[in-house]
């Protein structure tokens, strides 16, 4: 004879599945909410000033414009000319999809007016100098779930430096530029032609985040690729927050080409006047006179906050009645499944019992085998 199953003991080991059903449930959800980690800030985090880029996006469902004026004159002791213009500078950037990626673009419109000084003729000029479309992507964050809270029994520990902060951000910018039909600033005089329609650029950007308000951001970039106009870039900038509102900068800027070669070294700040809205100022120069420049720029950034910060779940506030449902729907799914094993297995037996001329319900040993799919 076989044994006959215990009710209540099937009925105990269902309500431990369940229980560990619920706590394998709530363990997946806290694991899916770790992973998605955002990088949202409270405030705005803006490129400007300066001209190099962050690592970092500015945040899922943020627009944010950025835009510069300029002013500048550049002297050629060799051609013996003089450049006085201004230009326009406005970057555009939204977080698409997800925290890390950034769609972008961005302009620079410059006017100029070019005089020969040893002639006195002179000659305008007008273009985009930059027109570009793109997008942004942090590929990695050293600064995720690290823990920022303060040694509260050593000021020393919280001045000193840490190694871990020599581990910066990346992150990769790759664009499209478009330059029209006869561009005076796609020009390439040794070839004597015009670099017309779309090109390819790529970026790396890494940033630092030091203690005591220092970030460090370093960019390394490659214009108009493989065209005869192509054009490498390094950028280096050091920020330091003088206060909650007031942050200053130094840069130095990198450029190579077949065309045009320099360095360039700026110096300004900017003022937070509040979570969404900054200015900025700064100066440009060089130290050589071919061509020597000067350029005094003012800007303003505006961010447009749309970003819906998603709840961190934890063993407390996990919704129970959720979870409930969750056990339910589970439970439906598992008893429905059951039955489904249960009917095939009747089938089999009954066409096993047919077989030998019995019908499965006179027989002692069936009738055991319904009373225990009637436990099920």
């Amino acid at each position: 004879m076989r044994p006959k199953k215990n009710k209540n003991s099937i009925f105990g080991a269902i309500q431990t599945t369940n229980m560990a059903l619920k706590k394998y449930l709530k363990f997946l959800l806290l694991l899916c909410v770790m992973n998605s980690f955002s990088q949202y800030t409270d405030i705005i985090n803006s490129n400007r000033p300066g001209q190099s880029k962050s690592a970092f996006a500015v945040g899922q469902n943020v627009a944010q414009l950025e835009s510069g004026f300029y002013n500048f004159k550049n002297k050629h002791d060799l051609l013996n000319s003089e450049n006085k213009g201004f230009g326009l500078n406005i970057e555009g950037r939204y977080g698409f999809l997800f925290e890390q990626l950034e769609l972008n673009f961005n302009a620079v419109y410059q006017n100029e007016t070019v005089t020969q000084l040893n002639t006195g003729s002179s000659y305008k000029q007008a273009n985009f100098k930059m027109l570009s479309f793109g997008a942004k992507y942090l590929i990695y964050d050293p600064y995720k779930n690290r823990d920022y809270s303060p040694n509260l029994y050593s000021y020393k520990a919280n001045r000193r430096f840490n190694k871990k902060d020599l581990i910066p951000a990346v992150g990769i910018q790759l664009s499209a530029n478009y330059d029209a039909k006869e561009n005076p600033y796609s020009y390439n005089p040794s070839t004597q032609t015009y670099i017309e329609g779309f090109s390819p650029n790529a970026a790396i950007y890494t940033q630092h985040n030091f203690r005591g308000g220092w970030v460090f951001i370093s960019n390394f970039i490659m214009n108009r690729i493989g065209t005869n106009f192509d054009e490498f870039q390094y950028i280096f900038t050091l920020t330091k927050s003088i206060n909650e509102a007031l942050v200053l900068f130094a840069e130095t800027q990198g450029i190579k080409s077949d065309v045009y070669g320099d360095n360039l070294f700026r110096f300004g700040g900017a003022y937070l006047l509040n979570r969404n809205l900054q200015f900025d100022t700064d100066l440009t120069l060089n130290t050589k006179n071919t061509p020597s420049i000067f350029t005094i720029n003012a800007g303003i950034s505006y961010r447009l906050d749309f970003h819906v910060d998603k709840e961190i779940l934890t063993e407390d506030n996990i919704d129970e009645e959720f979870m409930e449902n969750e056990m339910e729907r589970l439970n439906k799914v598992s008893k429905k499944e059951q039955k489904k094993i249960d009917k095939q297995k009747k089938k089999e037996l009954k066409k096993a019992n047919k077989t030998k001329g019995k019908f499965p319900s006179n027989t002692k040993e069936n009738r055991r085998e319904n009373e225990e799919f009637d436990l099920n």
